[in-house]
């Protein structure tokens, strides 16, 4: 984990330089596809998934080197030729994965979340889960395993992988002439992202397109038909933890009240949007018109958004904090300043979605933090880091205040026009 969390203080810099491009592209050509509070909630997205990685919060039901150990037919030299082919098994693998995630109602929980934005730029490409806590990818990659590829070659290409994924999620690059036949392309990855019907679970592939042409999953982008992003049924939230456990949670609701038990075991592994047919009686539920202009967007003056700023400047100096002296802090210590950043992310998130209970939330939370960062166990912070200590101290005196302050108003999620 001190490795990952090496990796990212190089690649979070070099993603962020990305962003900042694309905007002020958008700006001074005005083609803008960013927005204020879309913005900051995907880059939140983004925080929460590093920081639930760098801490390891999953469950390896079966992990690459035990099916390499069980069923690999010889040993293999790492030469270019493999490291290719490793790279061509892990894209088939996220294939059919991905595919699993837009078919079976249970795995799109995971993956909801980073189709959740309304808008279309690099900034979604960090909306990624934090709800995949049980392991079993390595399943796809028994043809890698038959073959004997090495399980430090499969690492180190895995996020290698996942990060040559980021390009392509932006509005500004249109077709790409051949390329259109060999890789996934900005055009096609805007299908992807697109819930109009024709474009639903389409181009699934991650970084070759030849997999969708070869099982019948692509779709062009057409002229005739601008993609609207986001999902049918809308999150209508910027708290990134609350999104990620949406689906589950629909789930739940109506296995619960459903009367036939076969249909409560039976909707965890039905299609994707599969509801009992009491349920959906008793609770219909209205997918999204395919329309760009009903996107959630609440109202904000210029206070709110200074303290929507504030907040996420704060997580991010939390974070890097986090990142940049992992290797030396203690794993209890790890666990607990993670969770004190997620459970901060999810405060100030609700609060800009004007739930009526996050003020009080907020209070909470800013006593939790002031507690954490004056109690004994942790004084060798202020011994270490007296800067950067006394800014946090002030940080959550500061959210402790901004709570107080949001109970005086009146909280309502008025949508822009």
């Amino acid at each position: 984990m001190e490795a990952y969390a090496a990796v990212l203080l190089w690649v979070i810099p070099m993603f962020s330089i990305l962003l900042v491009s694309e905007f002020l592209y958008g700006h001074f050509t005005k083609k803008q596809t960013y927005t204020f509070m879309d913005t900051i909630a995907s880059l939140s997205s983004g925080i929460s998934m590093v920081i639930k990685d760098a801490l390891g919060l999953a469950l390896i039901l079966i992990s690459y080197p035990f099916i390499l150990k069980n069923i690999g037919f010889w040993k293999q030299e790492s030469t270019l030729i493999l490291f290719i082919t490793a790279f061509i098994c892990i894209d088939f693998a996220q294939y059919w994965i991905h595919r699993l995630a837009h078919k079976i109602n249970i795995f799109w929980n995971k993956h909801m979340i980073h189709h959740s934005s309304e808008e279309f730029n690099l900034a979604c490409a960090l909306r990624q889960s934090i709800s995949n806590i049980v392991a079993f990818n390595a399943l796809f990659l028994i043809p890698a395993a038959l073959i004997g590829i090495p399980s430090d070659i499969i690492m180190v290409l895995t996020p290698l992988h996942l990060f040559a994924q980021f390009w392509y999620h932006t509005r500004h690059i249109g077709k790409l002439g051949f390329l259109e036949y060999i890789l996934v392309t900005p055009s096609q990855h805007r299908v992807h992202h697109a819930i109009n019907p024709i474009y639903i679970d389409k181009n699934l592939s991650a970084i070759f397109c030849v997999w969708d042409r070869m099982f019948g999953t692509f779709q062009e982008e057409l002229e005739e038909e601008p993609p609207v992003y986001g999902t049918l049924k809308q999150s209508n939230s910027w708290n990134p933890i609350i999104i990620n456990y949406q689906h589950l949670w629909g789930i739940l609701k109506d296995a619960w009240y459903s009367q036939r038990w076969e249909d409560k075991l039976k909707i965890w592994v039905m299609p994707t949007g599969w509801r009992p047919q009491d349920v959906e009686k008793m609770f219909p539920i209205t997918p999204r018109p395919v329309n760009d202009s009903l996107k959630y967007r609440p109202f904000y003056s210029s206070q709110w958004k200074f303290i929507a700023v504030f907040h996420f400047i704060s997580q991010v100096i939390m974070l890097f904090f986090f990142l940049t002296n992992f290797g030396s802090l203690e794993t209890s210590f790890r666990l607990s300043f993670g969770g004190l950043l997620l459970f901060s992310i999810f405060g100030f998130t609700s609060l800009m979605d004007f739930y009526k209970w996050a003020p009080n939330y907020e209070i909470f939370r800013g006593v939790v933090g002031i507690v954490f960062f004056l109690i004994p166990y942790h004084q060798f912070l202020e011994q270490k880091y007296p800067i950067i200590t006394f800014y946090f101290v002030i940080y959550f005196i500061m959210t402790l205040g901004i709570g107080f302050w949001s109970k005086t108003k009146e909280l309502n999620r008025k949508l822009a026009i």
